[in-house]
């Protein structure tokens, strides 16, 4: 195939920063978009706000060849789509997921990629019975500076890991989203699943599958219901300490932070205000060189290279990996609620 036909459902924050970056790629045209609001079918992102970058939302999208519709469904039925990208309310991914997949398409869904265990069982079986390709927006993977790290550190350049820090704090979102659904803890989980996945996911596939966790959080600060402000700490066999922390409680005029610091025994990796270094333990002090862009430019284009040439995208992520993840998440959520140290056995 020439293009790659991406046809796009929700046009937010995410769908928004989707588009833009199907729409400079040379390899992908977006021939399809689905979306509730008639005003975002038109193009119009006026009042589309996120929590990191600085997009100029005031100039209507090229809506020019587009097809349009309002029901995501409908979408997955256009003959014209190779892949559908879902970047919709986390729980409506698991139904478009499963449709899509047995429509024969090709599919990247935003994360989270389910709302609870049941809909991630579903999406399971959907994708056992696929022949075709399914990733998520599980971005940090491909972020520039993670997978910098996480590649030195798989090859062993670092030694063994001590302890590991990451955070993700954000200002609050309240009115960010269409009916403001990322502040309903039912629908979006919170910061805990909505955000701090992100690095819940990191931990485990840096470092692999903690024992248990023991996470402590703030249940309706911002929210209806959801955990707003979430610590988690990571058991490991060997001792290690390894704990990440997820927020969007802060005004919102707070910079948005994501940052890391991995501590072994050759040396230090930190991603912080001084920006991306290692600190080796021969006082020598390195600024790894990466490439000046985002794990949503990297994840996409990768995703769209494979559907073209028919190779398995699994270089960032593979189901089984994602779904892991997901359910360290559960446990954390059911740390909070319990105040206790949970095993995960799911």
């Amino acid at each position: 195939m020439d293009k790659v036909r991406i046809g796009l459902i929700g046009l937010g924050f995410m769908g928004s920063t989707h588009f833009r970056i199907y729409e400079a790629m040379k390899d992908a045209q977006i021939v399809a978009l689905a979306d509730v609001d008639p005003v975002k079918r038109r193009g119009d992102i006026s009042k589309v706000v996120g929590n990191i970058g600085n997009a100029d939302n005031s100039q209507p999208l090229n809506m020019e060849g587009i097809r349009t519709y309002e029901s995501g469904f409908d979408l997955i039925n256009d003959p014209d789509v190779d892949v559908v990208d879902i970047c919709c309310p986390t729980p409506d991914h698991a139904p478009y997921i499963v449709a899509a997949l047995k429509a024969g398409k090709h599919v990247f869904a935003e994360k989270p990629f389910a709302r609870n265990l049941e809909q991630a069982k579903k999406i399971a079986e959907a994708y056992k019975n696929a022949k075709t390709f399914l990733n998520f927006g599980m971005c940090v993977r491909a972020w520039p500076e993670y997978r910098y790290t996480y590649e030195q550190f798989k090859a062993g350049k670092y030694g063994k890991l001590l302890s590991a820090t990451f955070r993700r704090l954000s200002p609050d979102i309240a009115g960010n989203a269409w009916q403001n659904w990322f502040m309903d803890g039912k629908r979006s989980g919170g910061a805990l699943l909505d955000m701090h996945l992100h690095d819940t996911d990191a931990v485990r596939y840096f470092f692999g599958r903690p024992k248990a966790v023991t996470s402590v959080g703030v249940t309706g600060g911002v929210s209806n219901g959801g955990v707003d402000h979430v610590i988690s700490f990571y058991h490991y066999d060997d001792g290690t300490v390894v704990e990440a922390e997820g927020c969007w409680m802060a005004p919102n005029t707070t910079p948005f932070e994501m940052t890391f610091q991995i501590i072994c025994e050759k040396a230090t990796i930190r991603l912080m205000a001084e920006g991306f270094k290692v600190y080796w333990k021969d006082g020598k002090v390195e600024t790894p060189q990466v490439e000046a862009t985002t794990g949503w430019h990297v994840e996409l284009a990768y995703f769209v290279d494979c559907v073209k040439n028919g190779v398995k995208p699994d270089k960032y992520q593979d189901f089984e990996s994602v779904l892991d993840g997901f359910k360290i998440n559960v446990a954390e959520q059911e740390s909070v609620d319990s105040g206790k140290r949970v095993e995960i056995n799911y």
